[in-house]
Protein backbone atom coordinates (compact mmCIF):
# COMPACT_ATOMS: atom_id res chain seq x y z
CA UNK A 1 0.00 0.00 0.00
CA UNK A 2 1.15 3.22 -0.70
CA UNK A 3 2.32 5.54 2.68
CA UNK A 4 0.79 9.12 3.62
CA UNK A 5 1.68 11.03 5.26
CA UNK A 6 -0.84 11.83 8.60
CA UNK A 7 0.03 15.54 8.99
CA UNK A 8 -1.06 17.78 11.97
CA UNK A 9 -3.70 20.64 11.58
CA UNK A 10 -2.91 23.19 14.17
CA UNK A 11 -4.09 27.24 14.74
CA UNK A 12 -6.34 27.80 12.15
CA UNK A 13 -8.36 24.85 12.11
CA UNK A 14 -8.37 25.35 16.03
CA UNK A 15 -9.85 28.60 15.96
CA UNK A 16 -12.50 27.87 13.03
CA UNK A 17 -13.83 25.30 14.80
CA UNK A 18 -14.79 27.71 17.97
CA UNK A 19 -17.47 29.18 16.05
CA UNK A 20 -20.96 27.41 14.52
CA UNK A 21 -22.61 29.94 13.15
CA UNK A 22 -20.66 32.88 11.77
CA UNK A 23 -21.66 36.39 9.99
CA UNK A 24 -20.05 38.85 8.64
CA UNK A 25 -20.33 41.24 12.17
CA UNK A 26 -18.14 38.21 13.58
CA UNK A 27 -15.25 38.96 10.84
CA UNK A 28 -12.16 40.45 11.95
CA UNK A 29 -11.55 43.52 9.64
CA UNK A 30 -8.76 41.83 7.90
CA UNK A 31 -11.32 38.94 7.25
CA UNK A 32 -14.00 41.45 6.14
CA UNK A 33 -11.32 43.25 3.63
CA UNK A 34 -10.71 39.74 2.10
CA UNK A 35 -14.83 38.70 1.54
CA UNK A 36 -15.10 42.46 -0.03
CA UNK A 37 -12.36 41.26 -2.26
CA UNK A 38 -13.50 37.87 -2.95
CA UNK A 39 -16.80 38.80 -3.84
CA UNK A 40 -15.67 41.94 -5.61
CA UNK A 41 -16.84 41.73 -9.62
CA UNK A 42 -14.98 45.02 -10.32
CA UNK A 43 -11.30 43.16 -10.57
CA UNK A 44 -12.13 41.49 -13.79
CA UNK A 45 -11.77 42.38 -17.52
CA UNK A 46 -14.21 42.81 -18.52
CA UNK A 47 -16.12 43.76 -14.56
CA UNK A 48 -17.99 40.82 -13.61
CA UNK A 49 -16.25 38.15 -12.71
CA UNK A 50 -15.12 37.52 -8.96
CA UNK A 51 -13.49 34.87 -7.15
CA UNK A 52 -16.60 33.73 -5.74
CA UNK A 53 -18.41 33.17 -9.35
CA UNK A 54 -16.69 30.22 -9.52
CA UNK A 55 -16.21 29.37 -5.53
CA UNK A 56 -20.01 30.58 -4.12
CA UNK A 57 -20.65 29.57 -0.44
CA UNK A 58 -24.01 27.64 -1.61
CA UNK A 59 -22.22 24.60 -2.73
CA UNK A 60 -18.89 24.85 -0.01
CA UNK A 61 -17.10 27.08 -2.32
CA UNK A 62 -16.62 25.27 -5.47
CA UNK A 63 -18.89 25.71 -8.91
CA UNK A 64 -22.24 27.15 -8.13
CA UNK A 65 -23.89 26.51 -11.99
CA UNK A 66 -25.47 23.17 -12.05
CA UNK A 67 -25.94 23.32 -15.64
CA UNK A 68 -22.45 24.30 -16.25
CA UNK A 69 -21.22 20.99 -13.90
CA UNK A 70 -23.82 18.96 -15.85
CA UNK A 71 -22.18 19.75 -18.85
CA UNK A 72 -18.55 20.88 -19.54
CA UNK A 73 -17.70 21.27 -15.78
CA UNK A 74 -14.87 23.81 -16.50
CA UNK A 75 -16.03 27.62 -15.56
CA UNK A 76 -15.52 30.25 -18.70
CA UNK A 77 -13.48 33.17 -16.84
CA UNK A 78 -14.34 37.37 -17.61
CA UNK A 79 -13.97 36.82 -21.38
CA UNK A 80 -16.57 34.27 -21.35
CA UNK A 81 -15.09 32.84 -24.61
CA UNK A 82 -12.03 31.80 -23.04
CA UNK A 83 -11.78 28.76 -20.26
CA UNK A 84 -9.61 27.10 -18.11
CA UNK A 85 -8.59 23.73 -18.18
CA UNK A 86 -10.07 22.40 -15.24
CA UNK A 87 -12.66 22.28 -12.70
CA UNK A 88 -12.70 24.71 -9.71
CA UNK A 89 -11.21 23.24 -6.36
CA UNK A 90 -13.01 24.17 -3.14
CA UNK A 91 -11.71 26.91 -1.96
CA UNK A 92 -12.88 26.18 1.77
CA UNK A 93 -10.46 24.07 4.29
CA UNK A 94 -7.11 24.71 2.67
CA UNK A 95 -5.52 27.39 4.73
CA UNK A 96 -3.49 24.37 6.41
CA UNK A 97 -1.89 23.22 3.05
CA UNK A 98 1.82 23.75 3.88
CA UNK A 99 4.28 24.78 1.45
CA UNK A 100 5.31 22.75 -1.47
CA UNK A 101 7.71 20.13 -0.14
CA UNK A 102 9.28 16.72 -1.09
CA UNK A 103 8.95 14.54 1.74
CA UNK A 104 12.16 12.33 1.50
CA UNK A 105 11.01 9.52 3.86
CA UNK A 106 7.12 9.16 2.89
CA UNK A 107 8.49 9.73 -1.04
CA UNK A 108 5.65 12.46 -1.77
CA UNK A 109 4.81 16.06 -2.80
CA UNK A 110 3.03 17.41 0.19
CA UNK A 111 1.39 20.71 0.38
CA UNK A 112 1.05 23.99 -2.36
CA UNK A 113 -2.56 25.37 -3.98
CA UNK A 114 -3.97 24.89 -7.01
CA UNK A 115 -4.89 21.26 -8.74
CA UNK A 116 -0.67 21.23 -9.65
CA UNK A 117 0.37 22.92 -6.86
CA UNK A 118 1.84 26.02 -8.69
CA UNK A 119 1.05 28.17 -5.70
CA UNK A 120 3.75 26.49 -4.05
CA UNK A 121 3.94 29.58 -0.90
CA UNK A 122 8.05 29.37 -1.61
CA UNK A 123 7.35 33.09 -2.74
CA UNK A 124 5.08 34.15 0.06
CA UNK A 125 5.66 31.73 2.18
CA UNK A 126 2.29 31.11 2.51
CA UNK A 127 0.68 29.01 -0.87
CA UNK A 128 -3.06 30.16 -0.07
CA UNK A 129 -2.35 34.00 -0.31
CA UNK A 130 -0.04 33.43 -3.18
CA UNK A 131 -3.58 31.10 -5.10
CA UNK A 132 -5.13 34.00 -4.59
CA UNK A 133 -3.66 36.38 -6.66
CA UNK A 134 -3.02 33.90 -9.45
CA UNK A 135 -6.52 34.06 -11.08
CA UNK A 136 -6.57 38.04 -11.62
CA UNK A 137 -3.79 38.00 -13.97
CA UNK A 138 -4.92 34.92 -15.88
CA UNK A 139 -6.40 35.46 -19.27
CA UNK A 140 -8.68 32.66 -18.65
CA UNK A 141 -9.92 33.47 -15.56
CA UNK A 142 -10.21 37.49 -14.28
CA UNK A 143 -7.91 38.90 -16.62
CA UNK A 144 -6.54 41.74 -15.40
CA UNK A 145 -3.69 42.93 -17.42
CA UNK A 146 -1.58 43.80 -14.55
CA UNK A 147 -1.41 44.24 -10.61
CA UNK A 148 -1.48 47.41 -11.17
CA UNK A 149 -5.01 47.78 -12.73
CA UNK A 150 -6.01 45.08 -9.38
CA UNK A 151 -4.53 47.96 -7.08
CA UNK A 152 -5.58 50.82 -8.74
CA UNK A 153 -9.35 49.30 -8.91
CA UNK A 154 -9.63 48.32 -5.02
CA UNK A 155 -8.09 51.73 -4.54
CA UNK A 156 -10.99 53.47 -6.17
CA UNK A 157 -13.90 50.82 -3.96
CA UNK A 158 -16.03 51.33 -1.49
CA UNK A 159 -13.88 49.11 0.39
CA UNK A 160 -10.65 51.13 0.09
CA UNK A 161 -10.51 52.82 3.54
CA UNK A 162 -10.56 49.21 5.28
CA UNK A 163 -8.12 48.62 3.33
CA UNK A 164 -5.77 51.51 4.73
CA UNK A 165 -7.39 50.76 7.92
CA UNK A 166 -6.15 47.63 8.33
CA UNK A 167 -2.94 47.72 6.49
CA UNK A 168 -2.24 51.37 7.08
CA UNK A 169 -1.91 54.80 5.49
CA UNK A 170 -0.67 54.76 1.75
CA UNK A 171 -0.97 50.82 1.45
CA UNK A 172 -2.61 50.78 -1.90
CA UNK A 173 -0.30 53.23 -3.42
CA UNK A 174 0.41 52.42 -7.36
CA UNK A 175 3.28 55.18 -7.83
CA UNK A 176 6.21 52.61 -8.19
CA UNK A 177 6.82 49.13 -9.07
CA UNK A 178 7.74 48.57 -5.30
CA UNK A 179 4.37 49.84 -4.33
CA UNK A 180 2.20 48.03 -6.49
CA UNK A 181 3.92 44.45 -5.46
CA UNK A 182 3.55 45.51 -1.89
CA UNK A 183 -0.45 46.68 -2.23
CA UNK A 184 -0.82 43.41 -5.02
CA UNK A 185 0.43 41.06 -2.05
CA UNK A 186 -1.60 42.94 1.02
CA UNK A 187 -4.52 42.05 -1.63
CA UNK A 188 -3.91 38.15 -1.80
CA UNK A 189 -3.08 38.15 2.35
CA UNK A 190 -6.19 39.82 2.92
CA UNK A 191 -8.25 37.26 0.36
CA UNK A 192 -6.61 34.18 2.11
CA UNK A 193 -7.63 35.19 5.23
CA UNK A 194 -11.13 35.41 4.59
CA UNK A 195 -10.56 31.74 3.16
CA UNK A 196 -9.08 30.79 6.58
CA UNK A 197 -12.15 32.57 8.19
CA UNK A 198 -14.79 30.49 10.93
CA UNK A 199 -17.31 32.07 7.88
CA UNK A 200 -15.76 29.57 5.27
CA UNK A 201 -14.43 26.61 7.74
CA UNK A 202 -17.06 26.73 10.77
CA UNK A 203 -16.68 22.60 10.55
CA UNK A 204 -20.35 22.78 11.22
CA UNK A 205 -21.15 19.02 9.81
CA UNK A 206 -23.05 16.17 11.54
CA UNK A 207 -19.75 14.62 11.07
CA UNK A 208 -18.32 17.60 13.80
CA UNK A 209 -20.69 17.22 16.08
CA UNK A 210 -20.93 13.38 16.12
CA UNK A 211 -16.85 13.61 16.97
CA UNK A 212 -18.10 16.01 19.56
CA UNK A 213 -20.69 13.42 20.95
CA UNK A 214 -23.43 15.97 20.22
CA UNK A 215 -25.40 13.75 17.74
CA UNK A 216 -25.68 10.19 16.79
CA UNK A 217 -25.04 8.61 12.72
CA UNK A 218 -27.41 6.65 11.56
CA UNK A 219 -26.60 2.96 11.14
CA UNK A 220 -25.83 3.62 7.33
CA UNK A 221 -23.65 6.25 8.22
CA UNK A 222 -21.93 4.47 11.07
CA UNK A 223 -21.51 1.62 8.31
CA UNK A 224 -20.15 4.01 5.59
CA UNK A 225 -17.61 5.20 8.36
CA UNK A 226 -16.12 2.16 8.71
CA UNK A 227 -15.78 1.13 5.32
CA UNK A 228 -14.09 4.95 4.88
CA UNK A 229 -11.92 4.31 7.43
CA UNK A 230 -11.15 0.05 6.42
CA UNK A 231 -12.13 -1.51 3.40
CA UNK A 232 -12.51 1.27 1.12
CA UNK A 233 -9.35 3.04 2.37
CA UNK A 234 -10.25 6.27 1.54
CA UNK A 235 -8.75 7.48 5.00
CA UNK A 236 -5.55 6.62 3.50
CA UNK A 237 -5.33 10.35 1.80
CA UNK A 238 -8.48 11.61 3.17
CA UNK A 239 -7.68 11.88 6.90
CA UNK A 240 -10.94 11.58 9.15
CA UNK A 241 -10.05 11.87 12.62
CA UNK A 242 -8.92 14.41 14.66
CA UNK A 243 -5.54 15.48 15.11
CA UNK A 244 -3.08 15.35 17.84
CA UNK A 245 -4.54 18.57 19.91
CA UNK A 246 -7.96 17.50 18.50
CA UNK A 247 -7.61 19.87 15.49
CA UNK A 248 -11.23 18.67 13.74
CA UNK A 249 -9.98 16.67 10.67
CA UNK A 250 -9.59 18.23 7.41
CA UNK A 251 -10.04 14.93 5.12
CA UNK A 252 -7.18 15.33 2.49
CA UNK A 253 -3.21 14.73 3.75
CA UNK A 254 -2.88 17.69 1.09
CA UNK A 255 -0.73 15.02 -1.20
CA UNK A 256 -0.82 14.37 -4.67
CA UNK A 257 -2.43 11.42 -6.94
CA UNK A 258 -3.22 9.77 -10.26
CA UNK A 259 -6.61 8.49 -10.04
CA UNK A 260 -6.83 7.09 -13.52
CA UNK A 261 -9.69 9.73 -14.20
CA UNK A 262 -11.01 9.52 -17.68
CA UNK A 263 -10.45 13.01 -19.74
CA UNK A 264 -13.94 14.75 -19.69
CA UNK A 265 -14.47 15.11 -23.62
CA UNK A 266 -16.47 18.10 -23.29
CA UNK A 267 -13.62 20.22 -21.67
CA UNK A 268 -13.75 23.40 -23.48
CA UNK A 269 -9.70 24.19 -22.82
CA UNK A 270 -9.19 21.48 -26.13
CA UNK A 271 -11.33 24.37 -28.41
CA UNK A 272 -9.04 27.17 -27.35
CA UNK A 273 -6.55 28.82 -29.73
CA UNK A 274 -3.54 27.31 -30.62
CA UNK A 275 -1.74 30.44 -27.94
CA UNK A 276 -3.03 28.93 -25.73
CA UNK A 277 -3.49 25.34 -25.95
CA UNK A 278 -0.87 24.28 -28.95
CA UNK A 279 -2.27 20.49 -29.25
CA UNK A 280 -5.77 20.80 -28.92
CA UNK A 281 -7.77 17.82 -28.53
CA UNK A 282 -4.43 16.16 -27.92
CA UNK A 283 -3.76 18.02 -24.86
CA UNK A 284 -3.42 15.45 -22.09
CA UNK A 285 -3.36 17.42 -18.30
CA UNK A 286 0.38 16.57 -16.53
CA UNK A 287 -1.19 17.60 -12.99
CA UNK A 288 1.35 17.94 -10.57
CA UNK A 289 4.40 17.19 -13.34
CA UNK A 290 3.74 20.05 -15.72
CA UNK A 291 3.99 21.98 -12.65
CA UNK A 292 7.16 20.66 -11.44
CA UNK A 293 8.45 20.69 -15.60
CA UNK A 294 8.12 24.09 -15.76
CA UNK A 295 9.41 25.01 -12.69
CA UNK A 296 12.93 23.46 -14.08
CA UNK A 297 13.03 19.96 -12.43
CA UNK A 298 14.75 17.26 -14.65
CA UNK A 299 12.80 14.47 -15.83
CA UNK A 300 13.48 12.26 -13.09
CA UNK A 301 12.05 14.45 -10.60
CA UNK A 302 8.29 15.56 -12.81
CA UNK A 303 8.09 12.12 -14.47
CA UNK A 304 7.03 10.09 -11.37
CA UNK A 305 4.51 13.02 -10.66
CA UNK A 306 2.97 13.17 -14.10
CA UNK A 307 -0.97 12.68 -14.03
CA UNK A 308 -1.51 13.41 -10.36
CA UNK A 309 -3.58 16.21 -8.95
CA UNK A 310 -3.82 17.83 -5.43
CA UNK A 311 -6.37 15.29 -3.22
CA UNK A 312 -8.60 17.70 -2.30
CA UNK A 313 -10.80 17.55 0.52
CA UNK A 314 -14.38 15.54 1.34
CA UNK A 315 -15.32 18.43 3.20
CA UNK A 316 -18.86 19.82 1.69
CA UNK A 317 -17.93 17.46 -0.97
CA UNK A 318 -22.17 17.10 -1.41
CA UNK A 319 -22.99 20.49 -0.34
CA UNK A 320 -26.04 21.62 -3.31
CA UNK A 321 -28.31 24.53 -3.01
CA UNK A 322 -31.26 22.09 -3.45
CA UNK A 323 -31.51 17.87 -4.27
CA UNK A 324 -31.50 18.50 -7.95
CA UNK A 325 -28.34 20.44 -8.21
CA UNK A 326 -25.47 18.92 -9.73
CA UNK A 327 -22.17 19.10 -8.88
CA UNK A 328 -18.83 18.05 -10.80
CA UNK A 329 -16.24 15.75 -9.38
CA UNK A 330 -12.64 14.72 -10.14
CA UNK A 331 -10.24 17.33 -11.43
CA UNK A 332 -11.96 17.74 -14.95
CA UNK A 333 -14.99 17.34 -13.46
CA UNK A 334 -15.58 14.26 -15.42
CA UNK A 335 -18.11 12.81 -12.79
CA UNK A 336 -21.74 13.90 -12.24
CA UNK A 337 -22.33 12.67 -9.02
CA UNK A 338 -20.98 11.72 -5.77
CA UNK A 339 -22.48 8.06 -6.33
CA UNK A 340 -20.73 8.08 -9.59
CA UNK A 341 -16.94 8.78 -8.63
CA UNK A 342 -17.62 6.58 -5.73
CA UNK A 343 -18.59 3.51 -8.38
CA UNK A 344 -15.61 4.41 -9.97
CA UNK A 345 -13.14 4.57 -7.03
CA UNK A 346 -14.58 0.95 -6.65
CA UNK A 347 -14.69 -0.38 -10.02
CA UNK A 348 -12.12 1.56 -12.10
CA UNK A 349 -10.13 -1.57 -12.93
CA UNK A 350 -12.55 -4.12 -13.52
CA UNK A 351 -15.53 -2.41 -15.27
CA UNK A 352 -15.89 -0.82 -18.76
CA UNK A 353 -13.88 3.25 -17.76
CA UNK A 354 -12.96 4.74 -20.14
CA UNK A 355 -8.70 4.31 -20.45
CA UNK A 356 -7.15 6.93 -17.95
CA UNK A 357 -5.70 10.00 -19.39
CA UNK A 358 -2.57 9.55 -18.24
CA UNK A 359 -1.83 6.13 -17.80
CA UNK A 360 1.55 6.65 -15.81
CA UNK A 361 1.77 6.41 -12.02
CA UNK A 362 -2.39 5.55 -11.42
CA UNK A 363 -2.86 4.58 -7.74
CA UNK A 364 -3.79 0.86 -8.16
CA UNK A 365 -3.34 0.27 -4.08
CA UNK A 366 -6.20 2.12 -2.87
CA UNK A 367 -8.68 2.00 -5.42
CA UNK A 368 -9.65 0.72 -8.78
CA UNK A 369 -11.07 -2.76 -7.28
CA UNK A 370 -12.38 -1.99 -3.80
CA UNK A 371 -15.14 -5.07 -4.28
CA UNK A 372 -17.47 -3.17 -3.04
CA UNK A 373 -21.64 -3.95 -2.97
CA UNK A 374 -23.84 -1.81 -4.54
CA UNK A 375 -24.89 -1.65 -0.90
CA UNK A 376 -21.71 -0.61 0.74
CA UNK A 377 -20.92 2.48 -2.17
CA UNK A 378 -24.85 3.95 -0.66
CA UNK A 379 -23.46 3.63 3.40
CA UNK A 380 -20.56 5.14 1.98
CA UNK A 381 -21.79 8.45 0.11
CA UNK A 382 -24.52 8.49 3.36
CA UNK A 383 -21.16 8.68 5.01
CA UNK A 384 -19.36 11.41 2.99
CA UNK A 385 -22.83 13.60 3.22
CA UNK A 386 -22.08 13.83 6.65
CA UNK A 387 -19.40 16.22 6.05
CA UNK A 388 -21.90 19.14 4.71
CA UNK A 389 -21.15 22.35 6.67
CA UNK A 390 -25.01 23.80 8.43
CA UNK A 391 -25.89 20.74 10.15
CA UNK A 392 -28.87 22.02 12.70
CA UNK A 393 -28.10 20.40 15.90
CA UNK A 394 -31.35 19.69 17.94
CA UNK A 395 -32.51 22.14 20.10
CA UNK A 396 -32.31 21.28 24.30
Amino acid sequence: MIKRLGISIAGIAMLCAMSAVVHAADLTPLEQLGKNLFFDKNLSTPPGQSCAVCHAPETGFTGPDSAINAGQAIYPGAVHTRAGNRKPPTAAYGGDSPVLYFDEEEELWIGGMFWDGRATGWTLGDPLAEQALGPFLNNLEQNMPGAKQVVLKVSKSSYAALFEQVWGPGSLSYKSKADVAAAYEKIGRSIAAYERSAEVNPFTSKYDYYLKGQVELTAQELRGLQLFEGKAMCSACHLSQPGEHGEPPLFTDFTYDNLGIPKNPLNPFYHSPPSTNPDKANWVDPGLAGFLASAGYPEEVWMPELGKHKVPTLRNVDKRPHPGFVKSYGHNGFFKSLEEITHFYNTRDVAPWPPPEVPDNVNSDELGDLGLTAEEEADLVAFMKTLTDGFPLPQP
